[in-house]
């Protein structure tokens, strides 16, 4: 009677069953493959085409590529070196990099001043990108634009002192201003900036650059991708926070500040930015006063500057009306006034928002920078166009130039596209 009752007792188990390998077909590179490459029938079929396509691609580019000759001084003897074999002319860019880089007149001994403005970039933008670091760090990027200007253009230290001056000028007055409103405030600074910058230039003796530290550059000796570089960083930076002063003015309760926020912004949206570089080619000089010798990359930046903060204060204008309402509601309720309510509560919420946008119209504005080739100014694809392939030696060579192009701005672009991905991600954008 006890065996058969012992028998009928359910078997416990006191220990767990050895984990086991998932199947090769859950996990793994068979997995992804699955999911992304073959989930179904049609995904699948699509799978082998662009695959064949691609096969195609290689095949065709890469003996191209690897074949490559790198050290001839002419289209001609790459030609000779090849003799009818497929290979590409790499000779120009190892012969004539200097040129893409820096220009056809800027002094060759005098690379080391873009250069080392170049690697001061990264160190004034680090405080911006990544705001973990010390905050005292942002007095490297405060001084970065006048000591870049005095590098890279040379002459007297004077006129970025004064330009400093400026700046500092402006800052005051945006601090008197800015408790009415912040277009007032910030478009008072910019004012009184400019006529303290203008003041300055009449102060600075015509000799000054004479004896300066560093021999003087004029504006159009300057060119390449250094130009571009130039063009993008100064008109991104100086373009965002003028937009985000255009969005906020065409917000404001003022509808003097309201009326000129609304017909700049829509008048710079119809114009085409071509337009605007031709105006600033041949216009924009009879704006200033006489004998004030405005460059042209100054009007170029002016005018780049005005399309590309048209276009950023729409995009924040729009994450500024994504905002709740109650957003609004809760700085009243904490008796915050305009100023800190948009700098504590609103602004940064907003510009959240705004990331993808603002980006986007970033990485269009540096690879828009290429048009300044159509009012004569050679930047890396003026370089191309006009003086090496102009050029006996080279004339004929297409593809190794724009492909080299297109690498230096892909470089920069997919980097401002990673960066602004990994900014959404830390600051969780997505809103979940």
């Amino acid at each position: 009677m006890s065996d058969k009752r012992a028998d009928s007792v359910a078997f416990v188990r006191d220990t767990f069953i050895a984990e086991q390998p998932a199947p090769s077909s859950a996990t793994g590179v068979v997995k992804w493959l699955q999911d992304n490459l073959f989930a179904t029938w049609a995904n699948g079929l699509l799978t082998i085409v662009s695959l064949y396509v691609v096969y195609l691609l290689l095949t065709a580019t890469m003996p191209w590529i690897f074949n490559g000759i790198w050290n001839t001084e002419s289209l001609a003897q790459c030609r000779e070196v090849l003799d009818g074999s497929t290979g590409a002319c790499f000779s120009v860019l190892s012969e004539r990099w200097n040129q893409l880089l820096f220009g056809f007149k800027y002094p060759p001994d005098q690379y080391w001043r873009p250069t080392l403005a170049f690697v001061l970039m990264f160190a004034a933008l680090a405080p911006v990108l990544f705001f973990d670091l010390p905050r005292k760090l942002l007095v490297i990027t405060a001084l970065f634009p006048f000591t870049a200007y005095w590098l890279i253009w040379g002459g007297t230290i004077l006129t970025p002192l004064f330009a400093l001056a400026g700046v500092v000028v402006g800052y005051f007055v945006y601090a008197r201003f800015v408790k009415n409103s912040f277009a007032a405030g910030f478009f008072g600074a910019i004012v009184a900036a400019l006529v303290v910058w203008m003041l300055g230039g009449q102060i600075i003796p015509e000799n000054a650059n004479d004896n300066a530290l560093l021999a003087a550059v004029p504006s159009r000796d300057l060119g390449g991708f250094m130009l571009n570089m130039m063009l993008g960083l100064t008109c991104v930076s100086l373009s965002v926070p003028i937009g985000i002063a255009l969005a906020l003015g065409r917000q404001s309760n003022l509808p003097l500040i309201k009326v000129i926020c609304v017909v700049f912004i829509e008048f710079i949206r119809g114009v085409p930015l071509i337009t605007l570089l031709f105006v600033a080619n041949v216009m924009l000089a009879y704006f200033f006063p006489p004998g004030s010798g405005v460059d042209l990359f100054l009007r170029v930046v002016i005018m780049i500057t005005m399309f590309s903060a048209a276009y950023i204060a729409e995009v924040i204008r729009g994450g500024l009306a994504a905002l709740p309402k109650g957003q609004y509601e809760a700085a009243d309720s904490l008796g915050l006034d305009y100023p800190q309510a948009m700098r504590l509560i609103i602004l940064p919420q907003a510009l959240k928002i705004s990331i993808p946008g603002i980006v986007n119209v970033a990485v269009g504005l540096f690879k828009d920078t290429t048009l300044v080739s159509v009012i004569s100014m050679f930047d890396l694809v003026g370089m191309i166009r006009g003086p090496i392939l102009a050029s006996t030696e080279w004339n004929g060579v297409y593809w190794e130039l724009f492909m080299a192009a297109s690498v230096l701005f892909f470089v920069v672009c997919y980097g401002i596209s990673q960066y602004s991905q990994w900014l959404e991600r830390r600051l969780a954008t997505d809103h979940r």
